[in-house]
């Protein structure tokens, strides 16, 4: 009887642990679609927020939903999933992300969050979209009729792998991506815009944040492989240094033969990224500095099953 008496006690206090999960919450109607995030909030929480982005190729659906692991760091975390390609084009994508930031500030004292402490998450395109809120989130319209309108969308930390920043030079320089060369199978994402010249030089500067870095921006982290076939590695590198050059805080972390995602240390630059937001959000001094540059680690691939 001790024993089962026991055995239950660990079993509620695991439970305990568990965060907390919010189902499909709408942020947001358009097109006759209503778009959610599901929000997890931790056993013991630290005021801050962590949103994370579901997007891979500028697709999310919600059975890429997983908290990621920051709940157990503390961190509240929004979960979003935004519209998908091609129905919708990723600049309707990078705004459906803008509202969803909105949305989180708006009902941050719900959810028990700092609307000042939220930070933003995602890989490959979610990078793209979380370098996108970076270097372009910012004031809502005091006027708007919807009061989530009229909050800000600017982030207040990023910590991102492998992200697109530059699709007019996405290999080499001159080399345009826009729906065409490497990314035409993304010809649709991008919409009728890119269908001229003009078209792609317009929408690359529009949707490259490489672009749009500025002084004001939030601290970035970047995780980024040196052999990724997809997002080459000077996205990262150029991005990095067009920060250093405006006087921003950015950290680049070359994972050495890496590739898109799949090595063996992603739990470890994760885990970073946490050290990230600790210091960023919460004013946590890490025990390992960062060195606000650019640092190569080595990599172990995946084994395959």
């Amino acid at each position: 009887m001790k024993l089962l008496f026991t055995l239950a006690l660990v079993t509620t206090s695991l439970l305990a642990q568990e965060p907390e999960r919010i189902r499909d919450i709408i942020y947001t109607k358009h097109d006759g679609v209503a778009l959610t995030m599901d929000v997890f909030k931790p056993a013991k929480p630290n005021g801050a927020g962590i949103i994370k982005i579901v997007s891979g190729g500028w697709k999310s659906n919600h059975n890429g939903i997983n908290d990621g692991g920051w709940p157990k760091a503390g961190y509240t975390t929004f979960v979003v999933v935004h519209g998908t390609q091609p129905r919708f084009q990723v600049e309707e994508i990078v705004a459906d992300l803008n509202r969803s930031v909105r949305f989180v500030r708006a009902n941050a004292a719900s959810y028990g969050v700092d609307p000042q402490k939220l930070g933003v998450t995602g890989s490959s395109a979610g990078g793209h979209l979380s370098l996108m809120l970076a270097t372009r989130g910012g004031p809502g319209n005091p006027k708007a009729a919807d009061p989530v309108d009229r909050e800000s969308s600017a982030v207040n930390a990023v910590a991102c792998f492998y992200p697109p920043t530059d699709y007019l030079n996405w290999f080499e320089p001159g080399d345009n991506a826009v729906g065409i060369g490497k990314l035409a199978a993304y010809a649709a994402a991008f919409g009728p815009k890119a269908a001229t010249p003009e078209g792609r030089e317009a929408l690359g500067r529009e949707l490259s944040s490489i672009y749009w870095v500025h002084k004001g921006q939030p601290p970035i982290f970047i995780v980024h492989g040196d052999a990724d076939p997809q997002v080459s590695i000077t996205q990262s590198e150029r991005f990095l240094k067009r920060c250093h050059e405006v006087g921003t805080v950015c950290e680049l972390v070359i994972r050495q033969g890496a590739g898109h995602g799949g090595w063996q240390e992603m739990p470890q630059d994760t885990e970073r990224m946490v050290e990230w937001f600790d210091l960023q959000l919460l004013g946590k001094q890490p025990a390992k500095p960062f060195t606000l540059n650019v640092s190569s680690l080595p990599s172990t691939p995946v084994k395959k099953k």
